[in-house]
């Protein structure tokens, strides 16, 4: 079984293996979302919202398709786990993306105040955690590296077929 790393509010990076079948199985239903996106000639990003352990919304990259620069996978499962829920604030539900949200997205997440964020690959160039884990809200759990290298692999092959 892999490791999870987490980060939490007060700097400490520590390992927690109590998600990580789960962890795993949701990423793969992300990375699901991700690869119709590369089907679609979008940047392969996808993401999933959980609700007591069920899935309650998709979502993957659709600029392409709508010609909109906001449709980023995590704002497509906003909006949808909002309107499931009736709530704009998902604070018992955890985030799965393949992709390091970027700042634009880490914003929207903290304003839901989403309860936890799990991610694949790390975005050295784009990713939220250049700026800073501020930019999420004070009560949200972070967590990195589930399926990591199955993520990163779709995003280097799309890369490289553009080139």
């Amino acid at each position: 079984m892999e490791a999870i790393f987490s980060i939490t509010f007060n700097g400490v990076i520590g390992i927690n293996m109590l998600h990580a079948v789960s962890d795993n199985f949701f990423m793969k239903k992300a990375i699901e979302q991700a690869q119709l996106a590369f089907e679609a000639d979008e940047v392969p990003v996808g993401a999933v919202i959980v609700s007591n352990q069920q899935i309650i919304a998709r979502g993957r990259n659709t600029t392409e398709q709508f010609k909109d620069v906001t449709a980023h996978a995590e704002m497509v499962a906003i909006t949808a786990a909002s309107h499931f829920l009736g709530a704009k604030y998902l604070t018992e539900c955890t985030l799965y993306v393949t992709l390091e949200p970027c700042v634009m997205c880490a914003g929207a997440l903290a304003w839901s105040q989403i309860g936890r964020i799990v991610f694949g690959a790390s975005d050295e160039k784009r990713g939220f955690l250049r700026v800073g884990k501020q930019l999420l809200h004070p009560k949200t759990k972070l967590e990195y590296g589930v399926e990591e290298e199955a993520c990163r692999e779709l995003l280097k092959s799309f890369f490289r077929n553009k080139r």
